[in-house]
């Protein structure tokens, strides 16, 4: 009984470290928000971003809820009524972190823009902070959540001894609910997301700078507003959403497999202390952001991650060495954040540097030979992050059984504070340079904000290769908690005995099925880009064509038109790959059975890591080749080469910020449906089958 209530303590303190990060939320939002917002027409121009980014924030999450209620009546008579609260919970979280992050995101734009009139530290100074609220608030409110379900559910009836042990464990299954949640969210939000900024953002770069060859967030150009706007939605909201959903699968699937694998409260009460130990860790990164003129802002921001990684592994050292005694779930984490490190720093190369200057030179020559060139290299660049999350699995598996693959995605996440903040702060950069320019602040103060937007660009190529890496490592861990709830395979102590026969026709079928998921993701959700952004292109040209005075400066653009357009659009295209991550496992699970099911999540997996991290650095490789011909080089913008690389981009935006990110979150979607109702899954299944004997 001490042991139990000891370890409860645990709980505790992992939501005080959670208010904590929250706490440091309201600091930095403090701080950004007492900087000067800058002069009347600055202020003009964030008003009207923000002003449609909180009206499609709001319109999304109110089409989701449609979706969340269908799904919570499912679970409230099907599954259990505390499953269902929890799933609402969790949903809930991870909309109130995207409102957050991207509520400081929309009014630190115009606020860095104005410090980039002073210098360019005093705009760094401005930009991460703005970021790091909504990487402080994804991990924050993903403890905080967790931690209070459990205690809710813990302390609800004042049980104790044994009585308390069961109720502990069943709060664990309970919890699994919490991450659908997050993960229901994260798949609309990262989809819908991605679908409008990469609409607005080909069709603004296609009609501007292709065919009117005016420069790039040119307050003439009508889809300008509606790119920043999707910087924010897309790239802030929703890729917050994305890690959130990761976070929290990842502690899930650890604590699921510590009580059914080995029966141990205290292995998975180490899952949630550990991410605590993560938020003070980002909280230190934090303090790390700091350059002058003359050094590059890479350097700060990579000094500020490698900060949290050398406090993070102190911490949790400590921990494992004090509290938990077993030294080999820190060696587990610390595969996992090994690899982690690996694949972020591993897509940084082939985004940046000499890689993209090769890519670049092929745009002299025209548009086919650039997209070879950069598609070669993204192929290419798939290799040692798999070997890397492959070594990170075998290695903690070694180490600590099926929980030790869990350890190794919690090690990789920990630090999703600071992941996100670098990530976020790249949107903010982005629409700082757009405010200079469509504000003319002059030729000095875009140049400051441009080359914080090219750093963004390739900090935004780590993160998302923190969250390639981490979906590969999260729903390799729900699968095999996913196993354990189905009884496929004899545990014993960390040993898991694996009995899943590769070679079984429904086994085969299911990884064939499992394969092609991930492709049937990207068609939609490139399609839906590309159907979009034809009407944002044709909007652009009628407005060009139309508007008397528009093309000389003297007339303003209809804005929210284009807003409008690709609001709709998103939101309408964003049902069919959402609904199929839930649809598709359970049509697998129902008609052919568990074996089948854990095929098909296999194959998805397999085929989903890759082609992942093929999108994200070609799209990312793509865009900075555009960059570095736009800093003067090849001819600089407006020449042959610049138009050949703006096509290369307009091919990877998409890529890179929608499919790409889509599918790190479908792969743990599908894993956690089928940890959630597998047993459901199968109990229909056993009774389908007496009735139709050949699907046995």
């Amino acid at each position: 009984m001490e042991m139990i209530l000891t370890e409860i303590t645990t709980v505790v303190w992992s939501v005080v470290c959670g208010l904590a990060g929250l706490t440091f939320v309201w600091y930095l939002s403090k701080k950004v928000l007492n900087a000067d917002a800058g002069n009347e027409e600055m202020q003009r121009i964030s008003g009207l971003v923000r002003k449609g980014a909180i009206a499609f924030l709001s319109r999304q999450y109110k089409t989701i809820s449609y979706f969340l209620f269908i799904i919570f009546i499912i679970m409230f008579f099907l599954i259990a009524k505390k499953t269902a609260v929890a799933f609402i919970i969790g949903a809930g979280c991870s909309m109130l972190a995207g409102i957050i992050g991207m509520n400081i995101s929309t009014l630190s734009s115009s606020r860095t823009a104005k410090k980039c009139e002073v210098s360019f530290n005093e705009a760094l100074g401005i930009a991460f902070p703005g970021g790091a609220v909504m990487g402080l608030s994804v991990a924050s409110l993903g403890m905080v959540g967790l931690g209070l379900v459990y205690i809710i559910y813990i302390w609800h009836g004042n049980v104790q001894g044994k009585e308390l042990f069961t109720n502990i464990f069943e709060a664990t299954k309970l919890i699994v609910g919490f991450s659908m949640g997050a993960s229901s969210i994260a798949l609309f939000a990262r989809v819908g997301g991605g679908i409008y900024t990469k609409a607005a953002d080909v069709g603004a770069d296609l009609v501007g700078k292709v065919e009117k060859n005016i420069p790039e967030d040119d307050p003439r150009n009508p889809a300008v507003i509606a790119d920043n706007v999707g910087d924010n939605v897309g790239d802030v909201a929703g890729m917050g959403a994305d890690l959130y959903e990761s976070y929290v699968g990842a502690i899930v699937s650890g604590m699921v497999i510590a009580m059914s694998n080995l029966a141990s409260t205290k292995s998975a009460f180490l899952c949630l202390i550990l991410s605590a130990a993560g938020i003070i860790s980002s909280i230190i990164g934090v303090f790390f952001v700091k350059t002058k003129s003359d050094v590059d802002p890479q350097v700060s921001l990579n000094k500020s991650m490698l900060a949290s990684v050398i406090a993070f592994i102190l911490l949790s050292f400590g921990i494992i060495n004090f509290w938990y005694k077993d030294m080999n779930a820190f060696w587990a984490i610390l595969s996992g954040l090994t690899a982690g490190m690996v694949v972020g720093f591993t897509a940084q190369y082939y985004t940046s540097g000499k890689v993209v200057e090769k890519i670049a030179q092929k745009a002299v020559t025209g548009p086919a030979t650039l997209v070879i060139e950069g598609t070669a290299y993204a192929m290419i660049s798939t290799i040692i992050p798999l070997i890397a999350i492959s070594l990170a699995t075998i290695i903690s598996y070694q180490l600590q059984g099926i929980y030790g693959i869990a350890l190794s995605a919690i090690g990789m996440l920990a630090l999703t504070g600071t992941t996100v903040a670098i990530d976020a702060y790249g949107p903010i950069a982005d629409n700082a340079a757009g405010i200079a320019e469509m504000a003319h602040l002059g030729s000095e103060v875009r140049k400051r904000a441009e080359r914080l937007d090219a750093v963004g660009n390739t900090t935004a190529a780590v993160g998302k290769g923190f969250a390639i890496g981490s979906a590969a490592l999260t729903a390799l861990a729900l699968f095999t908690a996913y196993a354990e709830t189905v009884n496929i395979g004899i545990s014993s102590g960390i040993n898991f005995f694996k009995v899943l026969n590769a070679l079984d026709a429904k086994v085969v079928a299911g990884m064939l099925i499992g394969s092609v998921m991930p492709f049937f993701l990207v068609s939609k959700t490139l399609q839906a880009v590309g159907n979009a952004a034809y009407s944002i292109v044709e909007e652009v040209r009628r407005q060009f064509k139309e508007i008397s005075g528009l093309m000389e400066g003297t007339a303003q653009p209809d804005s929210a038109r284009c807003v409008d357009i690709t609001t709709k659009a998103a939101l309408q295209q964003m049902i069919l790959p959402g609904v199929s991550a839930v649809i598709v496992p359970a049509f697998v699970g129902i008609f052919f059975g568990k074996n089948s099911l854990s095929g098909f999540l296999i194959g998805s997996l397999i085929s989903g890591v890759p082609l992942a991290i093929f999108l994200a650095n070609a799209g990312g490789a793509w865009d900075n080749a555009k960059k570095y011909i736009e800093e003067g080089n090849l001819g600089g913008k407006g020449s042959e080469a610049h138009k050949a690389a703006v096509v290369g981009d307009t091919i990877g935006d998409p890529f890179k910020d929608t499919s790409g990110p889509a599918l790190n979150i479908l792969l743990k979607l599908m894993s956690v449906v089928s940890l959630v109702f597998g047993l459901g899954f199968e109990k229909i299944y056993s009774w389908i089958s007496t009735i139709v004997p050949f699907l046995r």
